[in-house]
């Protein structure tokens, strides 16, 4: 709808005398508005020239902030110039939009998208990084985080093991460790659950899993504290002292060494 068509529309809706003054204004209002909004949603096509001009055309675009003719133009790129240097480029700067656009789940579909279409790329290992730490964001707390921590781990482990001479040695063994501290937190938080409803043995189950598996968890003054009152409420009072002991030798946290005193006498007297 062009603005003339607009214009002859609203002057013969307004010299119906059927209709109310108020209904006449309020159709004009909503055809001004669908009008409004079909001009906001036009976007003007940058014309496409050969790779290296519509490359620069397309990230100028994006510095102005004009992000759908920036990617129009870089996945026009993509589309015609696959065996050229330009291509490779052109993607990772559509994933990279995305990131400055706020929209990290399409940002990693387009880094995987690299991956997939230039996986000897010298840009991959980035890409790989890109992706291990879009999935690392998405760790939430250790009650629904658990999945996206398990990814990420893969994720950065196939960025060491594809590219081992990533430049991200420092960053990538502390994200693992969190990664994996998330996990240990949800077998925690599992367990706990179970040590409440009185079901020790499936709370004891979970706990011996950190212990198996994530040996560095940095709270098992708290862990072995739990696993006591699991022994507790089994009945074996031997096993239950044993492991509040170990708390008490594993944590300088000062509500739980209080905890720990209490429970201690208790299974003394």
């Amino acid at each position: 709808m062009n603005k003339k068509i607009l214009t002859y529309v609203c002057h013969k809706i307004f010299n119906i005398r059927v209709m109310s003054k108020t209904t006449r204004l309020l159709i004009i209002a909503a055809l001004t508005l669908a009008f409004c909004v079909a001009c906001a949603k036009e976007v003007v096509k940058p014309a496409y020239e050969n790779p290296k001009d519509s490359y620069a055309k397309a990230i100028q675009l994006i510095e102005d902030k004009e992000y759908d003719a920036g990617r129009g133009l870089l996945v026009e790129i993509t589309n015609r110039d696959t065996v050229t240097e330009y291509a490779p480029l052109a993607q990772l700067k559509i994933a990279e939009s995305y990131m400055k656009t706020d929209e990290p789940e399409v940002a990693l579909e387009e880094y995987r998208k690299f991956l997939k279409n230039y996986p000897d790329n010298k840009y991959s290992s980035y890409a790989k990084y890109q992706v291990a730490t879009l999935t690392f964001n998405t760790i939430e707390g250790p009650d629904r985080g658990y999945k996206a921590a398990y990814t990420a781990i893969k994720e950065f482990q196939g960025l060491n093991e594809q590219y081992p001479r990533n430049p991200y040695k420092e960053i990538v063994p502390l994200r693992i460790e969190k990664s994996r501290n998330v996990l240990a937190e949800h077998e925690f938080y599992v367990g706990e659950f179970y040590l409440k409803k009185d079901a020790f043995s499936a709370a004891l189950r979970r706990f011996n899993v950190i212990i198996s598996k994530y040996p560095e968890y940095p709270d098992m003054g708290k862990l072995y504290y739990h696993m006591g009152l699991a022994y507790k409420g089994m009945g074996d009072s031997a096993k239950a002292r044993e492991y509040i002991e170990k708390a008490k030798g594993s944590t300088n946290d000062t509500v739980l060494l209080k905890k720990i005193d209490k429970e201690l006498s208790k299974l003394k007297s």
